[in-house]
């Protein structure tokens, strides 16, 4: 039997087509990463127009914005011909692969049977093993045809599930003792953001009792919100330690420490469905009347005129609301979920001086005994505060109260007089 001597026949045919898998992947491969970009850049840019539609509005940059759109929209269209010119190729270069291999088989078979070395038979039965064999790695390159799209996307996804998490829970976290006592202290505390060349924070040394309330003031870019997301950990500290009830937060776990924090953001981050399901999003336990008290507090009846109330449609991003409305809104969901401590970064931007007063008079009466910590830029927000504190480029430049800081602090003394005409109408 001389017919092994035809498996070379085979051999050539997979090598073939393992020289143009080849090809292909080189070439595909680097295209459908820049693909996956353009993909990201042009969402990006379709996102940006819609969210900001009304700037792109006031200031006549349709046009620029269409042209844009149309630059990324253009390379993305070209490289994605390019791709699927490439594909369009390969399926008529796997049949040639596959219809020569069967031609070189009858070729040499013809020969073999011709020379009485082979029987006809024989050289059948070979062809048909042969083309099982070039059809299942024909099959197997179609495997590899769309294995570039898929290796840049795989990646894509492994990035974000290899992130490491950087804030987490200790092995084994300490309770806070009970009766649990709200006092916050920073000792030291240095803070770097990942990959800044310089500290955010320098040696910010505070010491908060348990009820007091704290105003944090400061220009743009001072450290203000930074340094108020340190205490629920969003960040950990670069240096020094901050510590709650006389522990360091870094030996609690995560999940007992934010149980114990009500926070509402500088942003107004409200979630689509209705007010209750966002009021419970602090409290999933929470009954119908803690949310009206909360509500009530929060200087948001408004809702309860809605035809709905409780029931009352949020729309994505809460932009059903004016902004005053979606700030009343946050704030009433953090009381909702009656913490002993609160952290109330900016949140009184957005409402007039009368409704901030009104605010903060039922703030007072309500969280009586609850460490809380304002940062705004209104005088008149914290100057009631028992310790404030004036911050500029990361530093804490100067602390105390609302007259102590008046008479020995200039930075806080220019904020406050020039603003004094405002405050003087509350």
């Amino acid at each position: 039997d001389k017919s092994p001597s035809m498996w070379w026949t085979i051999a050539l045919a997979v090598i073939v087509l393992l020289g143009v898998i080849s090809v292909v992947f080189s070439i595909t491969l680097p295209k459908f990463k820049i693909i996956q970009n353009l993909i990201d850049r042009l969402n990006l840019i379709l996102r940006e127009n819609l969210t900001g539609m009304m700037v792109v509005r006031a200031f006549n940059r349709q046009d620029y914005e269409s042209r844009r759109f149309d630059r990324t929209n253009r390379d993305l269209t070209d490289i994605s011909l390019f791709v699927n010119k490439v594909f369009v190729v390969i399926m008529p270069a796997m049949m040639l692969v596959l219809n020569g291999a069967m031609i070189l088989i009858l070729w040499v078979g013809s020969h073999q049977v011709a020379q009485a070395t082979m029987q006809v038979g024989d050289m059948m039965a070979f062809m048909q093993y042969a083309m099982q064999v070039v059809f299942a790695f024909l099959m197997l390159s179609m495997v590899f045809i769309v294995l570039p799209r898929a290796d840049v996307s795989a990646h894509r996804v492994a990035d974000v599930l290899e992130t490491e998490i950087t804030v987490k829970s200790p092995p084994d976290p300490k309770p806070f003792p009970e009766p649990f006592k709200p006092s916050i202290r920073f000792e030291h505390v240095s803070f770097r953001y990942p990959e800044a060349k310089e500290d955010m924070l320098h040696d910010i040394n505070i010491d908060i009792a348990p009820g007091q309330t704290v105003g944090i003031m400061g220009t743009t870019g001072s450290g203000k919100t930074t340094l108020v997301n340190l205490i629920p950990r969003f960040y950990d500290v670069t240096a020094g330690a901050i510590a709650i009830d006389d522990i360091d937060i870094r030996e609690v776990s995560l999940q007992d420490l934010r149980a114990r924090i009500g926070y509402v953001p500088q942003r107004s981050n409200l979630f689509a469905g209705t007010v209750e399901s966002n009021l419970r999003f602090a409290n999933p336990n929470a009954d119908e009347e803690t949310m009206r008290r909360a509500l009530e507090i929060a200087q948001a009846d408004f809702i309860f005129k809605h035809p709905k109330g409780l029931q009352a449609e949020v729309s994505q991003g809460g932009i059903n609301f004016s902004g005053g409305q979606r700030q009343r809104l946050t704030i009433a969901r953090a009381l909702v979920k009656d913490a002993p401590i609160y952290i109330f970064d900016e949140c009184f931007s957005a409402l007039d001086y009368k409704t901030d007063a009104r605010l903060r008079q039922a703030l007072r009466k309500h969280l009586a005994g609850r460490t809380i910590i304002i940062v705004s830029q209104r005088v008149a927000t914290i100057k009631d505060a028992d310790q404030i504190l004036v911050l500029d480029q990361g530093r804490v430049i100067c602390q105390g109260t609302h007259r102590e800081l008046m008479e020995g602090c200039e930075v806080y003394r220019e904020i406050a007089l020039s603003q004094l005409k405002q405050e003087a109408l509350v």
